[in-house]
C-alpha cells in the first residue's frame, strides 16, 4: 500500500494530460470482439479496468495488439470473432475492481454454450450483483452467485429469448448487460429505466451497425445483427477530467485547459451543474467523431480563498444519476460554496468500490469539515476550512482523487493513504496534479 502527500497549491496551469473516455472503452472493446474483422480503438483508457476487460477477452479468445505505455493513450486492435464466437476460458475471468468489466462480460458470456466463472478482488466481491442476474435469468442464462448476490458469478450461457425489461434502478451497467445479452437473442429486446443514464452503449451499438430505437428512457434493439469492425477514436474522460475541474473552480490562480475532452449529453450535467454554480468554463473546438462529442474546455478560476466563492445548493433526483461518478468531488467542493451542499438519492454510492458516501463523510471529518449523513445523501455546510490530515481511500479510485483535491485547498500537509489505487481510471493522476501545480 502507498501513501500520498498533498500540499496546497495556489492554482492549476497549463494543459492536463488526461485517459480515454473509461466508460467508452470498455464498450467498444466488447463490441469490437463480438464484431466481423478488425476494429481500430485510439486512446483507449490504459487504467487497469479497461486492462481487465482486455485480460478477460484475451482469455475468451480474442486477438488484441495493444500499444502505448501504461501512463499514456493506448492504441488496441482487436480481431473480432462474431456474435457468438468467443472460446470456453481455462479458468477463472478476473475483472479485477471493475464492475464495468463483470456486469458487462455477464451479458455475453449469458449468451455462450458454455460455463464460465466472472470473479474480481475483495472490493468487487462485496458488490451486489442481483439486478444484472435477474434480467439474464429471464432471457434464458442460469446465473449463480456467492449468497444469492456477490462474485464470484458462475454462469451457463444458453440460447436467449428477447425481453422486455423495466429497470427497477437506473444502471448504465444493468442496461448495457441486457443490450448485449439482446444481441444475440432473436426479437426485439427493449430496456426502460428510471432515469436517463449514459448512452455511450447505444451509440456504439449503431456504430457497428446494430439496428436500435430510442425513445425517451427507452431503449429497443433488434437481436442478431452483424456487427463489423471499424477505427474509433476515444474522447479524454469527463469523469477523470472532473477532479481538475473543480480543483481549477477552488483555487485563484487557475488556468487550465482540458483536451479533447468527452461532451456526451448525459455526461455534461457537471458543466451544467458548474455553470449554474457560477464557475465558468469555455467550451473549445467541438466535433464529432464515431457518434461521440469531444471539445476542450478551458477553465480560468476566479472563486477559491481570497475571492467570490461558488453557490452551493442542492444535488438530487435525476442530476444525481447523472453525475454519479462525480459526486466524491463535488462533495469537497461544497465545503467551500457559500450555502454548502445537499446531496440525495445516492444510495448507489453505498455499492459502488467503497461505500463512497460513508467514506467521504468519514473522510471529510478527518479534515475539519462538519458533515451529517443519510441513508442516500450528506449534508456538507459552506464556507468550512480544510485542515490537512490523514486520509484513506479505502482503495476506492474516485474516492482517492477527490481527497488530493481537498488536500490542495486544506491548509497544512495530507497524508493519503492507499493513494496508488487510482490506477484503476488515471494513472499518472499525482504526476498530473504536480506538472499543473501553479
Amino acid at each position: 500500500m502507498s501513501d500520498q502527500k498533498i500540499v496546497p497549491a495556489r492554482g492549476l496551469v497549463g494543459t492536463a494530460r488526461l485517459p480515454g473516455d473509461k466508460s467508452i472503452s470498455h464498450r467498444l472493446a466488447i463490441l469490437a470482439a463480438l464484431a466481423e474483422g478488425t476494429t481500430e480503438l485510439r486512446n483507449f483508457c490504459p487504467g487497469d479496468d479497461c486492462r481487465r476487460t482486455l485480460d478477460c477477452l484475451r482469455a475468451l479468445g480474442v486477438s488484441l495488439e495493444v500499444a502505448g505505455q501504461p501512463e499514456s493513450a493506448l492504441s488496441v486492435h482487436v480481431a473480432g470473432r462474431g456474435l457468438g464466437g468467443l472460446e470456453a476460458p481455462a479458468g477463472e475471468l478476473d475483472a479485477g475492481n471493475s464492475g464495468s468489466t463483470l456486469r458487462m462480460l455477464a451479458g455475453v458470456l449469458a449468451a455462450h454454450p458454455f460455463e464460465s466463472v466472472l470473479t474480481g478482488d475483495a472490493s468487487l466481491s462485496r458488490r451486489p450483483m442481483r439486478r444484472v442476474m435477474e434480467p439474464l435469468r429471464q432471457m434464458g442464462a442460469s446465473l449463480t452467485a456467492r449468497d444469492g448476490d456477490f462474485p464470484p458469478l458462475r454462469i451457463c450461457g444458453a440460447a436467449l429469448q428477447a425481453i422486455d425489461y423495466v429497470l427497477p434502478v437506473a444502471s448504465a451497467q444493468v442496461k448495457t448487460a441486457i443490450l448485449l445479452a439482446g444481441l444475440h437473442a432473436s426479437g426485439a429486446t427493449s430496456v426502460e429505466e428510471p432515469a436517463r443514464t449514459r448512452d455511450h452503449t447505444e451509440i456504439a451499438l449503431a456504430e457497428f451497425g446494430a439496428r436500435l430505437e430510442r425513445h425517451k428512457h427507452r431503449v429497443t434493439l433488434q437481436g442478431r445483427p452483424r456487427l463489423r469492425g471499424k477505427a474509433f477514436f476515444i474522447p479524454n474522460d469527463l469523469s477523470a477530467a472532473a477532479f481538475l475541474m473543480a480543483a481549477g473552480v477552488l483555487l485563484p490562480e487557475t488556468n487550465l485547459v482540458l483536451p479533447q475532452v468527452g461532451l456526451n449529453p448525459t455526461r455534461t450535467g457537471l458543466l451544467d451543474f458548474l455553470a449554474a454554480q457560477g464557475a465558468q468554463v469555455k467550451i473549445l473546438d467541438v466535433q464529432e467523431a464515431n457518434g461521440e462529442l469531444r471539445g476542450s474546455l478551458h477553465l480560468r478560476a476566479r472563486f477559491g480563498r481570497g475571492g467570490a466563492r461558488l453557490r452551493g445548493g442542492a444535488l438530487e433526483g435525476a442530476l444525481t444519476v447523472a453525475l454519479i461518478d462525480e459526486l466524491p468531488v463535488l462533495a469537497v467542493l461544497g465545503t467551500q460554496t457559500e450555502e454548502g451542499l445537499r446531496l440525495r438519492d445516492a444510495a448507489e454510492l453505498r455499492v459502488k468500490e467503497s461505500d463512497r458516501l460513508g467514506a467521504l463523510a468519514e473522510n471529510l471529518r478527518r479534515l475539519g469539515v462538519t458533515v451529517r449523513e443519510y441513508p442516500d445523501g450528506l449534508d456538507i455546510p459552506g464556507q468550512q476550512r480544510l485542515r490537512g490530515a490523514e486520509v484513506d481511500s479505502f482503495g476506492d479510485h474516485r474516492l482517492a482523487m477527490a481527497l488530493a483535491v481537498a488536500g490542495l485547498v486544506a491548509e497544512g500537509e495530507t497524508t493519503l493513504r492507499n493513494a496508488e489505487c487510482v490506477e484503476v481510471s488515471f494513472p499518472g493522476f499525482y504526476e498530473v496534479l504536480e506538472a499543473l501545480r501553479a
